[in-house]
């Protein structure tokens, strides 16, 4: 199975325990130094700029977004037909799991070696400073963990947690063709040069409050491993994509719609034309918090991934070597930011 082969290569490169736990927000009443970050100074001050919005309805929504992959790696998405009942239950069943006690939660504890369940992000061993943040990661089946939290009353957050997977993976599969459809790639191309895609995981994030935002980092800059990742944000802003020539840029949430961008996999894919989105999430003003689905679209880990050979039949000269997904998340996991430049040609 493709996820538990994901699985193994968690297992063969685990992180410290004290990478995994989350700080006792609760307690605290001003950010330890453990928390401290520098203050960014790279911030966009154009409030007018931000990633495109693209109606799904609209008749050139693939020219659209495919312009956003390259200029951007990210736009939000509106008309995306996931019903937002939905989105407002998968907000209101983050914001229960997260609301429970700390010891709770930590009976849901992410192992070292492990993929799933409550715990840092995996990228907090690559930063010297630890994040104002909280995860519960699920793939496949959240019963395992949510039994744990709920040993009499999971069936709810189950319920949703697969509902909310299973539409996702429906979505995703639409905006990968879209946006491959710009590049006159169809599905079945993928599909012969690389394997069928599926999704690989689902991430609830929490921010809580803050006594000093400013002083504090919700999610370090990074690029997602994935083809694409779609992401529902509560009306709290806080996530930022970084444009070149215009530094940090601020993501303003629309009600009702969701964001994509681009991740690792796809940038290798479309040979470097559309942009691995560089990515953080900053805190937002003292007492509030903030809480976001992130729903990551991959590949099967055995599946190798090279440039497609559609672009390279145009002439275009490959810019990364082939490699299997597994290969690429091992490199990453040690490499981090750089992972990408260990497999240029």
């Amino acid at each position: 199975m493709a996820t538990s082969t994901l699985s193994q290569v968690y297992r063969e490169n685990p992180i410290h325990l004290h990478h995994i736990i989350p700080l006792d927000f609760n307690s605290v009443r001003t950010v330890p130094d453990s928390h401290v970050w520098p203050k960014s100074d790279d911030f966009s001050s154009d409030h007018r700029l931000t990633i495109p919005t693209i109606d799904l309805k609209d008749t050139d929504a693939a020219k659209l977004v495919g312009q956003a992959c390259e200029t951007w790696g990210a736009f939000q998405v509106i008309n995306h037909g996931i019903p937002l009942n939905l989105l407002e239950e998968i907000e209101s069943e983050t914001r229960r799991l997260f609301s429970l006690p700390v010891e709770t939660k930590m009976k849901a504890l992410r192992e070292p070696e492990g993929a799933t369940g409550y715990g840092l992000p995996r990228i907090s061993k690559f930063f010297p400073k630890y994040m104002w943040h909280e995860g519960f990661t699920i793939m496949d089946s959240p019963a395992d963990h949510a039994r744990m939290l709920w040993p009499n009353d999971n069936a709810r957050f189950c319920d949703v947690m697969e509902r909310y997977q299973k539409k996702m993976e429906a979505e995703a599969e639409k905006l990968t063709n879209l946006i491959l459809g710009s590049l006159e790639i169809t599905g079945e191309d993928l599909n012969r040069d690389v394997g069928s895609p599926f999704g690989a995981a689902l991430q609830l994030n929490s921010y809580p409050p803050c006594p000093n935002p400013n002083r504090a980092m919700g999610l370090a800059p990074h690029t997602d491993t994935s083809l694409l990742t779609i992401l529902h944000q509560s009306a709290l802003s806080g996530l930022q994509i970084f444009k070149q020539g215009a530094g940090w840029v601020s993501v303003r949430p629309i009600a009702g719609a969701l964001v994509v961008n681009v991740g690792d996999l796809l940038h290798i894919l479309s040979n470097a034309r559309f942009k691995s989105a560089l990515h953080r999430a900053v805190l937002n003003q003292e007492g509030y918090h903030r809480l976001s689905e992130a729903y990551f679209y991959g590949l099967p880990s055995d599946c190798r991934v090279s440039p497609l050979l559609k672009l390279l039949n145009s002439g275009e000269k490959p810019r990364y070597r082939s490699v299997t997904v597994k290969e690429y998340v091992g490199i990453k996991s040690t490499n981090f930011v750089e992972a990408l430049s260990f497999i240029r040609i």
